[in-house]
């Protein structure tokens, strides 16, 4: 199940994403890991693109979650970075968006793996030093 991106620019990495968003379907959870500044946020808003939304699709990093209910599925962005416990995370009503008919992507979700069901799809995004650019990869 190795699959392995080499993304030069942000350009790039938004059409990598676009591509990979039309495979999704409803239910479908995208675990995003990677340091600060490795992507992310970029290949989310290439996922958010490739499911039809037009949305300005931001880094949710101090509201937890944004909402894309426009494109031909609906999207709920996570970022866990901030949240500093499981109860938080369950106040937000977690177990509730992962039962809604759409699309749950999670920026540092490696902060909480054990929140995420065993069908989610785990992708790293890491620096190439080498390329100056960074390497996606699926990691399930």
């Amino acid at each position: 199940m190795s699959e392995r991106h080499l993304l030069i620019t942000v350009e790039e990495t938004h059409r990598v994403a676009r591509s990979l968003a039309a495979d999704l379907r409803a239910g479908d959870v995208i675990a995003l890991t990677g340091t600060l500044g490795a992507g992310k946020t970029h290949f989310s808003q290439g996922l958010v693109a490739g499911l039809g939304s037009e949305a300005a699709v931001t880094s949710p990093t101090f509201g937890i979650v944004h909402e894309y209910p426009d494109g031909r599925l609906p999207v709920c962005h996570f970022d866990f970075y901030r949240l500093e416990g499981d109860e938080e995370l369950l106040e937000l009503g977690w177990d509730d968006y992962l039962d809604r008919d759409g699309v749950v992507i999670v920026e540092w979700a490696d902060r909480f793996p054990s929140f995420l069901p065993s069908h989610t799809q785990w992708w790293q995004l890491q620096h190439d030093e080498e390329s100056g650019g960074r390497v996606l990869e699926r990691l399930s």
